[in-house]
C-alpha cells in the first residue's frame, strides 16, 4: 500500500520508456544524504518517459522513524514525485535481492534490468558534482546495459515470510545493510553493497500475476 492510500501495480507505475524501482527508508543517513538528488533525478527521468516507485522494506518495530505514518509525513514534507509504498513482509526486497538502502533497480521500456547500483558516489555525505551514474544509465535505455542482470523483469509478489530489517552500516556501497530473518535468511553474504541477508533473483516475466507491494 502506498502512502497515498492506493495499491500500485506494475502497469500503473511503469513509464513508456522504463521504470526505476528504489528501496529506501526514512531513517537511513545514506538515503538522507542523497534525498534531494533522488527527487531531482526522478523528476528529470519523468520528462524522458521513465517513471519511478520507492519501496520501504524496513521493520518499524526496529526503527520507529520508518513507520507507515512517518512514511506519509516524509513523502509530504519532501513532495515525493513518486509512489512510496510499504513492503511490510520484506518479501519484495527478497524477490529483488535488495542489499541496502538506497538500492536502485532500473528497467528499460521492455522491463529488462538496465541498471543495478548506486545513485552516484555519495555516501553519508553528498559528493559535490558527482557523476550521475543512475540517471545516465537510465537514459541509455536498452542500448547500453548497466550493472546487474539483463533480461530480468520487476516482480512485486508478496508471500508470507520471516521478518527482516534494514540497518545502517558502513559498507562498500556506502549504504544501509540488509539483514535477513526467518528460515530464508542467510547472514554475512557479500555483494557490491556490503552485507545482506539474502540473494534471490527477481522472477522472470510472466511468472507473477500480482504486481504490488502490499501493506
Amino acid at each position: 500500500m502506498g502512502v497515498d492510500g492506493k495499491r500500485h501495480t506494475l502497469e500503473s507505475a511503469r513509464g513508456k520508456n522504463g521504470l526505476l524501482v528504489m528501496f529506501i527508508c526514512n531513517h537511513c543517513p545514506y538515503v538522507k544524504s542523497v534525498r534531494d538528488r533522488i527527487i531531482r533525478d526522478v523528476r528529470e527521468l519523468q520528462q524522458h518517459g521513465i517513471n519511478s516507485i520507492a519501496i520501504m522494506s524496513n521493520d518499524p518495530a526496529d526503527y520507529a522513524e520508518d513507520s507507515f505514518d512517518n512514511m506519509k509525513l516524509i513523502a509530504q514534507q519532501y513532495s515525493y514525485p513518486f509512489p512510496y509504498v510499504w513492503d511490510e513482509t520484506q518479501q519484495v526486497a527478497r524477490d529483488y535481492g535488495a542489499v541496502c538502502t538506497p538500492d536502485f533497480f532500473g528497467f528499460n521500456a521492455n522491463l529488462e534490468l538496465q541498471y543495478r547500483g548506486r545513485l552516484d558516489a555519495s555516501r553519508k555525505e553528498a559528493v559535490p558534482e558527482a557523476p550521475r551514474d543512475l540517471f545516465n544509465a537510465m537514459l541509455a535505455g536498452g542500448k547500453k546495459p548497466g550493472r546487474g542482470r539483463a533480461n530480468r523483469s520487476p516482480a512485486w509478489v508478496v508471500r508470507s515470510s520471516g521478518k527482516a530489517k534494514l540497518e545502517n552500516s558502513h559498507s562498500r556501497c556506502g549504504a544501509g545493510r540488509l539483514h535477513g530473518g526467518g528460515k530464508s535468511g542467510r547472514r554475512g553474504q557479500r555483494h557490491h553493497g556490503g552485507r545482506f541477508g539474502w540473494r534471490q533473483a527477481a522472477p522472470a516475466a510472466g511468472q507473477t500475476g500480482l504486481a504490488h507491494a502490499d501493506r
